[in-house]
């Protein structure tokens, strides 16, 4: 196991994005507070106007507010401001067991792991608990886009209960403002070569009178274009490959009708379709060329990262 920072106890910090959560942010909190008795917990109020952040701090929790809307956007201040040797990022509905917390952040702390997933497929509870349409087929096709891209199968990708040490808390570039956040963690752990474990954990719907902000289709349209955008962005050369591939082969299926008529007679009568052919195929070559530069780009950033990486271990190391 790494040394702590402070050289004694591991620092555990339980983060708790908040919007409206009046229902059950108490007994999170408490619950929370139970199972790791010498953590600090975080509320992080997002503008909540049914008192979540005065029953939070009632119940012992520090409490902070984020006034820039949207879970994506409370994660990235969260993890700026709270410095700890292990983060357990849990959403406020209690819909996830503070019982497992511990099995969350054991990896984490024995340095086997630098990101731990709260896997609630693997045991059949959120097919059972959960019954809002299309989220189970939603995290599946999450799933399978993220193996087919990045070659790592998750049992779980959209899950808000998460475990993760300091380092990468504090190299992890938060850009999305909502809920794609969990996706965005996903594909960052993945492509940056983090050591990722899974922990199966309980799944129970919310309680009565506490209302999901989640909205199927608005929210799952922006978690793929998020998964097109971190592919464009991590994996430039594959995309753009993909793109040339398809511009060559439409260029082929116009041109050869065309080389056809020109062995057979000499002649080029079909000239649209001539020049259509000659314009995909060039396009797929540019695309392809695109991809070569920016798989350039992509690898000095992936170096610079690594040298970042590096610079804050050592800091940590330094640290009294």
């Amino acid at each position: 196991m790494r040394e702590p920072a402070t050289g004694g106890a591991a620092r555990i910090a339980v983060l708790i994005p908040c919007y409206n959560e009046a229902v059950t942010i108490g007994k999170v909190v408490d619950d929370f507070k139970r199972e790791l008795p010498g953590a600090e917990v975080y509320v992080y109020d997002n503008n909540s106007s049914d008192g979540t952040a005065d029953i939070a701090r009632a119940h012992g929790a520090t409490v902070r507010m984020e006034p820039r809307q949207g879970k994506g956007n409370v994660v990235r201040q969260m993890l700026r401001d709270v410095d700890a040797d292990c983060y357990v990022m849990v959403d406020g509905d209690d819909t996830y067991p503070a019982e497992a917390a511990r099995a969350l952040a054991a990896p984490v702390l024995a340095d086997e792991a630098d990101m731990v997933v709260g896997d609630r497929l693997s045991n059949g509870t959120y097919g059972q608990e959960n019954d809002r349409a299309f989220h189970g087929f939603g995290n599946d096709l999450v799933r399978a886009l993220i193996k087919w891209i990045y070659g790592f199968e998750y049992s779980d990708v959209m899950t808000g209960y998460r475990a993760f040490n300091r380092v990468f808390a504090k190299t992890m570039p938060v850009l999305s403002p909502s809920f794609e956040i969990e996706t965005e963690l996903s594909i960052h752990a993945v492509d940056k070569r983090w050591r990722v474990a899974e922990v199966p954990v309980a799944y129970r719907d919310r309680p009565e009178g506490s209302e999901s902000k989640l909205d199927t289709f608005s929210d799952g349209a922006k978690v793929l274009l998020t998964i097109g955008s971190l592919f464009k962005d991590y994996r430039p050369l594959a995309l753009f490959s993909w793109v040339a591939l398809l511009l060559c082969l439409l260029g082929l299926i116009a041109g050869v009708p065309v080389i056809v008529e020109f062995a057979q007679t000499g002649l080029v009568p079909k000239l649209p379709s001539a020049l259509l052919a000659v314009a995909l195929v060039f396009a797929g070559l540019l695309s392809f060329s695109c991809g070569l530069v920016l798989d350039t780009v992509v690898k000095g950033s992936r170096k610079a990262y690594e040298l970042e990486v590096t610079r804050v271990y050592g800091e940590m190391r330094r640290e009294p």
